[in-house]
C-alpha cells in the first residue's frame, strides 16, 4: 500500500470498542482511514463502514502519515510497533492508550528512538461515546508535533492539549478516573442499598443526579483548601468517621456489603488519629499526599 501525504487520512491500529469508535468518527468527518487488528473479524466490520483494510502493522503505518493506537496498555504498543518498527522512522504515533505517566515516557522515548514522533492520549469519555457533550480528550507532547496534527485528530473529540510533558495527559488522565472508579462502586452500593430495602432504584436516581449538582461546588471548594494543606477539623473529622459508620450500618442491615464505605472510614479515622497526636487538625489529604 502506496504512503498518503494527504492531511485528511489516518491509521487506526487496535479495534476495541474506544478504537472502532475512533474509525466511525473519522469517517464521518470525511477521513480516510486505514484500519489494523490482531483479530480480523473487527477489521471486517470497519471496512464494511468504508475503512480500508491493512493486512499487517507495516502496512497500517505505510498508509499514512499519523497513526493512532488505541490499545489496553503500553505494553501492547510495543508488542504491536515492534512488529514494524522499520516503518517508523517519519512516521507520527498518536497513541491513546491508558497506562501510567511513566509508562507513556518511556513509550514515548521508545518510538523516537526509532524514528517517530508522538503523542500521548487520555480519552475522558462516557464509555466509548466519543460524540457524548462531555467527552474530550486530554494530549500531551510536543507542541510542535500537537499543532501539526491537531485538525486531523479534531472529529475524535475536543482538544486539551495539557504540555510537553509526554506523561502529563496520564497524569490528568488517571487522575479524574481515580474519582471516577470510587463513584461505580459507590453508586453501586447506593442502588444495591435501595434494591436490598425494597424500594425501586428508577425512584432513587433523579435524586443522586440532583445530589450530583452540588459536586462541581464540592471540587471547587477542596481544591482551594488541599492547595493550602486540605480540609480539615476535628469535630468535622469525627462528624464524617460517624457519618460512614451510619452508611455502613444502613447497608449491611439489609445485607449490602459495605467494604467501599468501610474503608472510606479508616481515611476518616486515620486522619482523626494523626489530629490527635499532632495537637492540630490533619487531613486526609495530607494523610493521602504524604509529606
Amino acid at each position: 500500500m502506496s504512503e498518503q501525504n494527504n492531511n485528511r487520512s489516518v491509521s487506526v491500529l487496535g479495534l476495541g470498542p474506544m478504537g472502532q469508535a475512533m474509525v466511525r468518527a473519522f469517517l464521518a468527518a470525511g477521513v480516510e482511514v486505514t484500519v489494523w487488528n490482531r483479530s480480523t473479524a473487527k477489521v471486517d466490520a470497519m471496512v464494511e463502514l468504508g475503512a480500508k483494510r491493512a493486512e499487517t502493522v507495516a502496512e497500517a503505518l505505510a498508509a499514512n502519515e499519523v497513526s493512532v493506537l488505541s490499545l489496553t496498555h503500553y505494553a501492547a504498543m510495543y508488542d504491536v510497533l515492534g512488529q514494524a518498527s522499520e516503518a517508523l522512522p517519519g512516521k507520527v504515533i498518536a497513541n491513546m492508550s491508558s497506562d501510567s505517566p511513566e509508562k507513556a515516557r518511556a513509550g514515548a522515548a521508545w518510538v523516537r528512538e526509532r524514528g517517530a514522533q508522538f503523542l500521548s492520549g487520555g480519552v475522558m469519555s462516557a464509555g466509548d461515546n466519543i460524540e457524548h457533550p462531555a467527552s474530550y480528550i486530554f494530549y500531551s507532547g510536543p507542541k510542535a508535533v500537537f499543532d501539526a496534527h491537531a485538525e486531523l485528530l479534531r472529529p475524535l473529540s475536543p482538544q486539551e492539549y495539557l504540555g510537553a510533558d509526554d506523561g502529563l495527559a496520564q497524569i490528568f488522565y488517571q487522575a479524574l478516573l481515580t474519582v471516577f472508579h470510587p463513584w461505580l462502586i459507590a453508586f453501586d452500593q447506593a442502588t444495591a442499598m435501595i434494591a436490598r430495602s425494597g424500594h425501586d432504584i428508577a425512584q432513587f436516581v433523579p435524586f443522586a443526579v440532583r445530589s450530583s449538582e452540588a459536586y462541581p461546588y464540592f471540587m471547587e471548594e477542596f481544591s482551594v483548601a488541599n492547595q493550602n494543606g486540605g480540609w480539615a477539623d476535628l469535630a468535622s473529622l469525627r462528624m464524617m468517621d460517624a457519618g460512614a459508620q451510619h452508611i455502613i450500618d444502613a447497608s449491611e442491615e439489609v445485607g449490602v456489603d459495605a467494604g467501599f464505605s468501610h474503608l472510606a472510614q479508616t481515611y476518616w479515622r486515620k486522619a482523626i488519629a494523626a489530629s490527635e497526636a499532632a495537637g492540630k487538625p490533619v487531613s486526609t489529604f495530607e494523610l493521602i499526599k504524604g509529606q
